[in-house]
């Protein structure tokens, strides 16, 4: 059986700091835990906030396409950016939006995530809170539409809207989107999962992920056996445009 070979000594040495040619690392920054985490107990404007000083710097031109009542933005230092404030209320749907191709920094979005806007019957159509405004607006679950219906019209309208994101957004513009899983029909729907695996392939990279657990208990109506977790956390999304592959020709 052959000896192995010896290393090199050269090779065995330890770098020379003082070289030009070694590969030594030499660590910077300060120790501290006074960071942003990714999970937080609390109110989307308080989570907002941070998310915006963290990914978006001021001066952005931000376009908050669902912006309703303003809830997002009430810890938001709004002179630090220039805003433009739109929803489906004042006749600005956010897949159809009004600004020329590649001319917005950064685009928030939160419609409405629960299958119950989607139903036919106005009764039985869902809209509290943030997403009360909306509920009129975004509905397809018309029996004689032969578009997607319940959460599927859920999935479309997040893919519809990403597309719309794309062509305003500048290259390496931010997409924040607000969204929540939810179980439609007794099935469980990943909808956070699904939003990522569609707005990679509009060409988006999903940069972050934020979670927001609510603070008090959800109240269930109506409880004969309970088969899923209830859901008391919800999802920020940070999405960066990619830059196009520019030809080397």
């Amino acid at each position: 059986m052959r000896p192995l070979p010896l290393f090199n000594k050269e090779l065995r040495q330890a770098p020379d700091p003082d070289t030009k040619d070694s590969r030594k690392r030499t660590q910077g920054g300060e120790v501290s835990s006074d960071v942003l985490l990714s999970a937080h107990v609390g109110g989307n404007s308080d989570i907002f906030a941070k998310i915006l000083a963290l990914h978006v710097p001021d001066g952005s031109i931000v376009a908050d396409v669902t912006y309703g009542s303003g809830v997002f933005w009430k810890k938001v230092d709004i002179a630090r950016y220039i805003l433009k404030a739109t929803d489906i209320a004042i006749g600005i749907d956010c897949r159809d939006l009004p600004y020329e191709s590649g001319t917005i920094d950064c685009v928030v979005l939160d419609p409405p995530y629960m299958e119950g806007f989607f139903r036919k019957s106005p009764e039985h159509k869902a809209g509290q809170g943030t997403h009360s405004a909306f509920k009129n607006y975004y509905s397809n679950g018309d029996e004689e539409s032969s578009g997607p219906k319940w959460h599927a019209a859920v999935r479309d309208l997040y893919r519809r809207a990403g597309v719309e994101a794309m062509r305003v957004l500048r290259e390496n513009g931010v997409l924040i989107v607000k969204c929540q899983d939810e179980v439609s029909a007794n099935h469980q729907f990943l909808t956070h999962v699904e939003i990522i695996i569609d707005y990679e392939l509009l060409g988006f990279y999903p940069k972050d992920l934020f979670v927001v657990v609510r603070c008090n208990r959800p109240v269930i109506t109506r409880l004969i056996k309970q088969v899923h977790a209830r859901k008391n956390h919800s999802y920020f999304l940070v999405f960066i445009k990619k830059p196009k592959r520019r030809s080397s020709a």
